[in-house]
């Protein structure tokens, strides 16, 4: 397996940067996601993994050797694309086998990977059928078979799961997540998809016009946000944001004032969670202006003194109709205040309401 290492990599063509000052380490066995919105840089970052694009600047490594000028086919990785790229006219067996053309490997021992990873994946009793014979979620397991088969030491997956509906999605990110866990290959998954990063990888890199803006663990991008960027992106159903003016011990919110510690003032944005607002006896005075059904849980939209927010609560019975009106609370803990000039997070400080 392989240890990696961006070394203020940088990426243009022309005027146009599409990865700026990279820095960043993936530990050898880690399964880390790239996360970000189309053109964040994410994708570029992985072609460049691959071989497929060479840096514009700075290093890449691959267990402390430098691999800017290594050949896509001289590089060990394994890549499983968005569109799986399964040859047509070819068998599962044969699509899984084709890798192993371009290495030293003996006969008997690549038809003994096959049937090895093959296995592995599921797809052992679909071995003579073509891709236009299998269903997406078949087709997904024969592409990722196809990268294992090499024994790479670097696993990239691009977008993997995109074009699956929404239950095999589920089932996808498990059985990935598992095999990673099985076979200790350093993993790095790109994708859109909040969901598919905070479920499956150790460590999510979010991205942000070519540049990090935060590496942490799930629970520290939902929970610990450094930037108004990253707290809008990640979560759903998103973040409440809103702005205000701290100072002497207050934020002021649309003329209504809440108690603010921490060391803050000035122009910042207050961010709290739906799921963090709560019905309460006593608090702020709230009208519901929609409601939303999600299952287990509902979502309400009300219009309060410190505008439109939404409150997210357990239970499949929604107690409350359009037009009720009810009280909110939320806690010091779960709130956090943004700067709204740098848009980084003010550390240790919050609001709540004045008791």
């Amino acid at each position: 397996m392989a240890r990696i290492e961006f070394d203020r990599i940088r990426k243009t063509w022309g005027d146009v940067v599409a990865v700026d000052a990279l820095t960043l380490t993936i530990d050898d066995g880690e399964f880390v996601s790239l996360l970000g919105p189309s053109g964040c840089g994410k994708s570029t970052t992985l072609l460049m993994l691959a071989g497929i694009y060479a840096p514009t600047e700075g290093n890449l490594r691959f267990d402390g050797q430098v691999v800017n000028d290594v050949e896509a086919r001289d590089r060990n990785v394994g890549i499983v694309f968005q569109s799986y790229a399964l040859y047509p006219h070819m068998s599962v067996r044969e699509n899984i086998l084709f890798p192993l053309r371009f290495k030293k490997v003996a006969e008997s021992e690549a038809r003994r990977r096959v049937e090895e990873v093959a296995k592995l994946v599921h797809v052992d009793e679909l071995m003579g059928r073509r891709p236009g014979q299998l269903s997406g979620g078949q087709q997904q397991r024969v592409a990722l078979a196809r990268a294992l088969v090499k024994e790479p030491q670097l696993l990239l997956l691009d977008e993997p799961l995109s074009n699956l509906d929404a239950t095999l999605r589920m089932t996808m990110r498990a059985e990935i997540k598992a095999l990673q866990a099985k076979l200790g290959v350093t993993t790095i998954l790109v994708t859109h998809d909040q969901v598919e990063a905070t479920t499956m990888a150790d460590r999510i890199v979010c991205m942000r016009a070519g540049r990090i803006e935060q590496v942490g663990t799930p629970d520290d991008l939902y929970l610990r946000p450094t930037s108004l960027f990253v707290a809008g992106f990640i979560g759903a159903p998103p973040i409440n944001l809103l702005p205000g003016e701290a100072a002497d011990g207050k934020l002021v919110i649309n003329g209504f004032a809440l108690t603010c510690e921490g060391s803050v003032a000035g122009d910042v944005t207050l961010g709290i969670r739906p799921e963090s607002v709560y019905f309460a006896d006593a608090g702020i005075r709230a009208t519901v202006d929609q409601i939303e059904p999600m299952g287990r849980e509902t979502l309400y939209r009300v219009n309060c003194p410190l505008g439109s927010i939404t409150v997210l609560e357990g239970g499949s019975t929604f107690h409350r109709r359009i037009g009720d009106v009810a009280m909110l609370r939320f806690d010091l803990g779960d709130t956090l205040v943004f700067d709204r000039r740098t848009e980084r997070l003010v550390k240790g400080a919050g609001a709540q309401l004045s008791d």
